[in-house]
């Protein structure tokens, strides 16, 4: 790392130095802007120092795919942060498809430094003010100055559920992982998501009965796509409940927790029985229900609006706060722009938000275009660098349907602009320039993707492209926008090994660009 700035005014302070800090440091310090990073632990890392409790992650980490192309191993690769280093991959780390926390650990420190950010540990801010600037004062009453702000320190406070007697539970935070601590106990478990069944699974071999509760149903990540859904490493616990082995997952409201004779009896109110309430006893409740961002640091000059019963920041599609100018969220926190619908909670989404949040800095505050190549505006040149990039992006593979590449016509020189990787929230509120005509590339998966069972859905053949706009797995699509508003859509078929190569892929998506590049087409629609 290297030795910090002397000054305490920078153009931006990133606070938190875990993998999103870092890699929206990574590109500062490529672009050698004034930047510092602040985190409060004593080293980098400091949330996967504790979380998750169970030691192992979830996040893939495939590193035998059969492809030497490093952009193309990212699909797979879920924990490794954006740079130009092949030292900088995590399978130089761990082999594991789910390595171990300590491992991440290891990498970001090795990341901070291989790249010298400009990084200062051991600074808890207290207190955020804005006035010409944001001065941050931290807990030994030192002073620190930026124009821009970016917050990336995750969600720090507990999400507390209002539940009569909850402070009898024990929380997710500090409850014993110990499995023989729990050795013959009844165990309620508050909260269906993959904390509540790691804790669950750690259990199943020395309590006596566990059940895990929540409101709404369980949702499958191999169902919805979602990675913040139960993953399969975690559901081994649901063959102890469908099996009868005394374990059981209820959709029930918790709505009282009470201590009688030593033991702790729950009254629920279950959702798929007309509100029928039942009372349980256990002997330990422990709640799993997530956390939720912390604005407490915040003063009333530059307190960030929240969304979503009040977890997350509200956002524009810059990512920016929606009430304070020049307040930025990075990592895990942008994910309410596409929650639960895309990986912005997650390294293998938000590593690519954070490339993106850099160029929009460089747009908006340093007179940078986004990066772009200049084709000729020509079907066949255009088809081929869709196939290119469907083929082989990693960023449009993780954010499918979140993060687009752009195309943006410019009829009088006979060209075209290929940007990649920018937000379609991004295109949709205008902020890339006068763009009147522009196409945009997703990879997306088909509208009832959330709902069929992925396991018996009826594909469709591979010949019968006149129905690829039915395609139900991820497939790319190519859409034709004019003064926003959307004139043609193309589907490229779904394809196994989602490589589009065949003339199958390409002869219709040449089609498309001939039939929208015809003069007297445009002329109609552009009109």
């Amino acid at each position: 790392m290297k030795p910090n700035n002397t000054s305490s005014s920078y153009d931006y302070i990133v606070i938190g130095a875990g993998p999103a800090g870092l890699q929206l440091g990574y590109f500062l310090e490529q672009a050698g802007r004034n930047y510092l990073i602040l985190e409060a632990g004593s080293s980098v890392g400091t949330f996967f120092k504790t979380f998750p409790r169970h030691r192992t992650l979830i996040s893939n980490n495939k590193v035998y795919t059969g492809f030497d192309d490093r952009e193309i191993n990212l699909r797979w690769d879920w924990n490794s942060l954006l740079s130009e280093s092949d030292e900088m991959l995590f399978k130089h780390y761990s082999k594991n498809y789910f390595p171990a926390a300590d491992d991440m650990v290891r990498y970001l420190a090795d990341f901070a430094g291989r790249f010298e950010l400009n990084l200062k540990c051991g600074v808890r801010v207290a207190r955020i003010t804005k006035g010409a600037e944001f001065e941050l004062t931290d807990d030994q009453g030192e002073v620190y100055r930026c124009r821009r702000l970016v917050m990336a320190t995750g969600f720090t406070r507990l999400n507390m559920p209002i539940i009569e007697g909850v402070e009898l539970a024990e929380k997710y935070t500090d409850v014993s992982v110990d499995p023989d601590d729990f050795k013959n106990q009844r165990v309620l478990i508050i909260g269906k998501g993959n904390s509540g069944f790691e804790t669950a699974e750690n259990l199943i071999e020395t309590a006596a009965v566990i059940h895990v509760a929540s409101p709404n149903s369980l949702s499958m990540a191999w169902r919805t796509h979602f990675v913040g859904h139960l993953r399969a490493v975690n559901n081994n616990f649901l063959d102890t409940y469908q099996l009868k082995s005394q374990n059981a997952v209820l959709d029930a409201t918790v709505d009282k927790i009470e201590r009688v004779d030593g033991k702790l009896k729950v009254t629920f109110s279950y959702t798929h029985a007309n509100g029928e309430r039942e009372e349980l006893v256990y002997d330990r409740v422990i709640l799993c229900t997530g956390f939720r961002f912390d604005d407490a640091i915040f003063d009333d000059t530059c307190r960030p609006a929240l969304a979503i019963n009040n977890r997350f920041p509200a956002l524009t599609s810059e990512w920016e706060s929606t009430t304070v100018k020049h307040l930025y969220f990075a990592g895990t926190l942008t994910q309410v722009r596409d929650y639960r619908k895309t990986t912005s909670g997650f390294i293998h989404g938000f590593r690519y938000n954070a490339r993106a949040l850099h160029r929009m800095f460089g747009k908006k505050y340093h007179s940078e275009e986004w990066p772009a190549v200049r084709i000729k505006l020509d079907p066949e040149m255009l088809m081929q660098a869709v196939i290119d990039r469907v083929n082989r992006s990693s960023g449009l593979w993780q954010q499918f349907g979140f993060l687009a590449d752009l195309i943006v016509v410019d009829e009088g020189r006979g060209l075209a602009s290929y940007y990649e990787e920018v937000p379609m929230d991004y295109i949709k509120d205008g902020k890339c320039g006068d763009a009147d005509d522009y196409y945009t590339v997703t990879l997306e998966y088909g509208p009832d993707h959330a709902f069929a069972d992925p396991f018996n859905i009826n594909r469709i053949e591979r010949n019968d492209v006149k129905r690829s706009d039915q395609s139900n797995f991820l497939h790319p699509i190519v859409r034709r926008f004019s003064r926003g508003r959307l004139i043609a859509e193309h589907h490229i078929i779904e394809d196994l090994a989602a490589q589009w190569l065949e003339d199958v892929h390409l002869q219709p998506l040449l089609s498309f660009f001939e039939d929208q590049l015809a003069p007297e087409r445009s002329a109609v629609q552009i009109a």
